[in-house]
C-alpha cells in the first residue's frame, strides 16, 4: 500500500498497525517513495531497555542539567 505523508498523517495509528500486521506500507513524498513502515523485529533489531524514553527524561536519570547542557549560559535550549 502507499500513501501519501499528507494523507498519512491523520491515519498514522492505523498505518503502523497494518505494517506490524505484515502489510507493506510505504509513504511518498511528491509521487516518489520515501519511507517504509515496517516492524522493528522485522528487520532484525531489538529496542534496548530505555531507549524510547524522551531525551529529557532520560538526562534527568543521568543528572546532568540544563546549565550543563546549555552551551552559553542565558541561552534557550
Amino acid at each position: 500500500m502507499q500513501k501519501s505523508v499528507t494523507d498519512a498523517k491523520g491515519q498514522l495509528t492505523e498505518l503502523v498497525r497494518r505494517a506490524e500486521k505484515g502489510d507493506e506500507i510505504i509513504l511518498t513524498h511528491h509521487g516518489h517513495a520515501a519511507v517504509r513502515l515496517v516492524p522493528v523485529k522485522a528487520i532484525g533489531q531489538e529496542i534496548p531497555p530505555g531507549a524510547a524514553r524522551s531525551g529529557a527524561r532520560r538526562r534527568r536519570s543521568q543528572g546532568e542539567s540544563r546549565a550543563e547542557r546549555c552551551p552559553k549560559p542565558g541561552l534557550p535550549l
